[in-house]
């Protein structure tokens, strides 16, 4: 059993308009981050000039973060969670449900699975770990 799933995204032609700006895609992202009870901690976004962003959300559960190419109608997406697998799975499918790319590559990695089975979770030190991912 994983620590947690690592979904790879990468989106092809994606709306233009869409990719360029923060005020478009971060309402975005954290509206569906929030649709799907995720634990928002923080947020970070870049914009590239004359267009492009970068961004970052920081979750109890782990990380999302993106990287646009308006010019090539890309973007690059990544969700973390130590959470729910299909509770990150049906994020990223709203994700792409939303932004509506002509191609969809995905790849999705278990994470921590060596970790796990050397019991380094019975440290103290992982508490708060172990309540944000929800592994006891």
């Amino acid at each position: 059993m994983a620590i947690g799933i690592h979904i790879l995204g990468e989106l092809y032609g994606v709306d233009q308009r869409t990719l360029s700006y923060v005020e478009h895609l971060e309402p975005l992202l954290l509206k569906i981050l929030r649709d799907h009870d995720f634990k928002i901690l923080t947020s970070s976004f870049h914009q590239f000039q004359p267009f492009g962003v970068t961004g970052f959300v920081l979750l109890a559960e782990s990380h999302v973060s993106v990287h646009t190419w308006p010019e090539e109608s890309y973007i690059a997406l990544d969700i973390f969670s130590c959470s729910s697998e299909e509770q990150a799975l049906r994020a990223f499918e709203a994700i792409c449900k939303e932004l509506a790319p002509v191609e969809v590559d995905r790849k999705i990695l278990d994470r921590g699975v060596s970790w796990k089975s050397l019991g380094v979770f019975s440290s103290p030190s992982y508490e708060t770990v172990r309540e944000a991912c929800g592994t006891s």
